[in-house]
């Protein structure tokens, strides 16, 4: 079975994993003999329930926010920013992460739409996300993508901005599988793509 198929099906593996979880109700059984596949998306779903644990007002707020620092729109004011203080380097930065946030959301809208991994709300009966979806598919994370192409092209740009930007980077993408928008593989995957995305941005001259 292809990976579009095994995540075509996430409702059951990850409903089954939820077995006897709070809130969570078993929809199907595994396979008598998962896939190495479906073991690792019954962990995916496993590790999305466990960080219910964490859940707290402040941890919310911090979540939500930098959720929304991971936003488009952003990326959009910080690129204008860079380009809007009217020097070289400024520029050049500028630049470089404008197009290594477009490459990122390319790419990780061209495989969200392929693989059609829904969100864990679709998948996972009587699971609930703290935060809006902007679309209905989870694999792999925009926000996670894009925050780690910026980090890769702002690495060694000095002004402290590489360091800042890894971090930032790993805030949003824990805050989405914190807030229930995505599943710990999307983030990972998310990070792995945005990277090469950045470091795409570097290499075309940037």
């Amino acid at each position: 079975m292809e990976l579009r198929d095994h995540i075509e099906n996430d409702r059951l593996v990850a409903c089954s994993v939820g077995a006897g979880l709070p809130g969570i109700e078993a929809a199907a059984l595994l396979p008598e003999r998962p896939s190495r596949l479906d073991r690792l998306l019954a962990l995916d779903a496993w590790l999305l329930l466990a960080m219910r644990h964490w859940r707290g007002p402040w941890r919310t707020r911090l979540a939500l926010a930098l959720t929304r620092i991971g936003d488009a729109s952003s990326w959009t004011v910080a690129a204008l920013a860079f380009l809007g203080t009217g020097s070289a380097t400024g520029a050049r930065l500028g630049l470089r992460l404008a197009v290594a946030t477009l490459l990122a959301t390319a790419a990780s809208q061209t495989l969200k739409r392929w693989l059609l991994r829904p969100r864990p709300t679709r998948a996972i009966a009587g699971f609930t996300a703290l935060a809006e979806n902007p679309d209905a598919f989870s694999f792999p994370s925009g926000h996670t993508t894009a925050a780690f192409a910026v980090a890769a092209a702002f690495a060694g740009a000095g002004f402290g901005l590489g360091p800042a930007s890894l971090a930032l980077a790993a805030g949003i993408g824990l805050s989405r599988v914190y807030l229930g928008a995505h599943y710990p593989l999307d983030v990972a995957v998310g990070a792995v793509l945005g990277t090469a995305c950045g470091l795409a941005a570097r290499l075309i001259g940037l």
